[in-house]
C-alpha cells in the first residue's frame, strides 16, 4: 500500500526534531516486530500490534501504552540513546527472518534527496502521488527529493487500481508516477495512456530489473505525449545510486544508467563498488549498535556483479549473494527456505526480478500452488511471485549441500 498520512507526518517530524526514526511495513507479523522492538529498544512505538490495549498480551518489559485512545502509542522508560548522525533506519528483508537494520544518517538522506530531485530535475512545480509505501526504500527517496526540491507530494493512501487514485492524479495536476515492475504490468492491464493525464510528465522505475519489452512500451508511451521514462537503481544500503537519463535510454537501453551526483561506480572483481555521501553508516543487529557511528566511510560493496562501458554507465549481470527481490521487495532465499522447512526438503533459486523458483522435492501440482499461497500469505506479496516446482530429488554436490546452480539451469 502506498503511503498513509500519519505515516508521513511521523516521520518529517522525527527529522525535524533530530529523533532517529524506524520505518516498518505496517502488516509485519507480530512476532517480527515484537523481535524487533526487544532488540532495538525504541523510546516510541508509534503503531503497536491490534490488541494494544491489551498490555498482558503484547506489552514488551519497560514499555506502557500512551496516546489517546489508551494504547494508541507504546513508550519506554530508560530508552537508549543512539549515535547523534543517526536518522532513519530500514529493515534489509522485509518481514522475513531476523531483519537487520540500515543505519542512515540525516547528512546521507539529505545528499540523497538533493542528488536524486537533481538527476530527475525535479521543479518546484512537481507534484508526486504516493505510489509507494514509505517503509520502501524507493518510496522514502522519492518523497525526500521532491520535498527537498520544494514540489508537492500528494499523499493518497490508494493504489494504482483505485479510481480515485486517478481522479486525484488529474485533479491535482501530478506530473510524476514512481512505479516498481509489477506495478508496470498493472498499468498496462489498465490500458495506461498517458494523454489520458495531461500533466503528467515522468514515470520512474527501480525496485527490479524491468522486461525489456514494457521498457520500450512504457517509454513510447510516454514520448508520445512529451513525457519520458526514467530508469534507476539503488538499494537499501544506498538508497539511489545511478539514475539511466531519459534522452541515452534507446541507446543504454540494458544499462541502469550513471552514479548520481556526488556518487562513483567502480568494479572490483567483478563486484558493483559505489562510493558516494549517502552510503548507509552500516547495520544494526541490536540496540547497542544503534551508538555506532560510519563504518563505512561512504564505500559500499553491493553485492551485485556488473561492468560499465567506456562512458561510466552501469550494467547489471547478476547477484553475488543469495538475495532476490519480488515486487521490488529483498528477501534472502535462505529464509525462504527455513519458512517451508516443514514442507520436506526445498530450494530457492532466484528466477527473474518478479518471482522467486522454490524447487520442492517430491511435491505434487496441488501442493506446489498451496506452496506458493502460504509463502505469499507470510511474506504479504502476491502469489504470483512464487514458482514452486516438483522435483523427485534434489541435485547434490560432493558436500551434500543443494546444488544451486544445477537447478537454476532447469529454468
Amino acid at each position: 500500500m502506498p503511503a498513509e498520512t500519519s505515516a508521513v507526518i511521523r516521520y518529517l517530524a522525527a527529522l525535524a526534531t533530530g529523533r532517529p526514526i524506524a520505518l516498518l511495513d505496517p502488516s509485519i507479523p507480530v512476532a517480527t516486530l515484537l523481535d524487533l522492538i526487544t532488540r532495538f529498544a525504541p523510546a516510541i512505538v508509534a503503531a503497536p500490534p491490534a490488541g494494544a490495549d491489551a498490555p498482558s498480551e503484547y506489552l514488551p518489559s519497560r514499555y506502557l501504552p500512551a496516546g489517546y485512545p489508551p494504547g494508541e502509542c507504546w513508550t519506554r522508560w530508560g530508552a537508549p540513546i543512539p549515535h547523534s548522525e543517526l536518522s532513519v533506519l530500514l529493515t534489509t528483508s522485509g518481514s522475513t527472518g531476523n531483519p537487520k537494520l540500515v543505519r542512515l544518517a540525516a547528512r546521507a538522506v539529505l545528499a540523497n534527496a538533493r542528488a536524486v530531485a537533481q538527476a530527475l530535475r525535479i521543479t518546484p512545480g512537481d507534484l508526486w502521488p504516493t505510489t509507494l509505501p514509505l517503509h520502501y526504500t524507493y518510496g522514502l527517496t522519492t518523497l525526500n527529493c521532491h520535498l527537498t526540491a520544494g514540489a508537492g507530494v500528494l499523499v493518497t493512501g490508494d493504489g494504482l487500481l483505485a479510481r480515485s487514485f486517478w481522479a486525484l492524479v488529474d485533479s491535482c495536476g501530478a506530473t510524476s508516477l514512481a512505479a516498481v515492475p509489477y506495478q508496470f504490468e498493472m498499468l498496462r492491464r489498465l490500458r495506461f495512456d498517458p494523454a489520458a493525464h495531461p500533466k503528467l510528465r515522468m514515470i520512474t522505475q527501480s525496485g527490479a530489473r524491468l522486461r525489456t519489452e514494457l521498457i520500450t512500451d512504457f517509454a513510447a508511451r510516454m514520448a508520445g505525449t512529451g513525457g519520458h521514462l526514467v530508469k534507476m537503481y539503488g538499494m537499501t544500503e544506498a538508497p539511489r545510486i545511478a539514475v539511466l537519463p531519459p534522452e541515452r535510454l534507446a541507446e543504454k537501453l540494458t544499462s541502469v544508467g550513471r552514479a548520481i551526483p556526488g556518487g562513483e561506480l567502480s568494479v572490483d572483481g567483478g563486484e558493483v563498488v559505489y562510493r558516494g555521501p549517502n552510503v548507509m553508516m552500516g547495520y544494526a543487529e541490536n540496540a547497542l549498535d544503534l551508538e555506532r557511528g560510519d563504518d563505512l566511510g561512504g564505500v559500499l560493496r553491493t553485492g551485485d556483479l556488473g561492468h560499465l562501458d567506456d562512458e561510466g554507465y552501469l550494467y547489471l549481470d547478476g547477484r553475488l549473494k543469495r538475495i532476490a527481490k519480488v515486487f521490488g521487495i529483498r528477501v534472502n532465499l535462505d529464509d525462504i527456505e527455513r519458512l517451508l522447512r516443514g514442507h520436506g526438503p526445498v530450494a530457492a533459486v532466484s528466477g527473474d526480478d518478479d518471482r522467486i523458483v522454490v524447487w520442492a522435492e517430491g511435491t505434487g501440482e496441488i501442493a506446489c500452488r498451496e506452496l506458493a499461497h502460504d509463502l505469499a500469505t507470510r511474506l504479504n506479496v502476491h502469489w504470483s511471485g512464487f514458482d514452486v516446482r516438483g522435483i523427485d530429488r534434489l541435485p547434490l554436490l560432493g558436500t551434500g549441500k543443494v546444488d544451486y546452480r544445477s537447478l537454476e539451469a532447469r529454468e
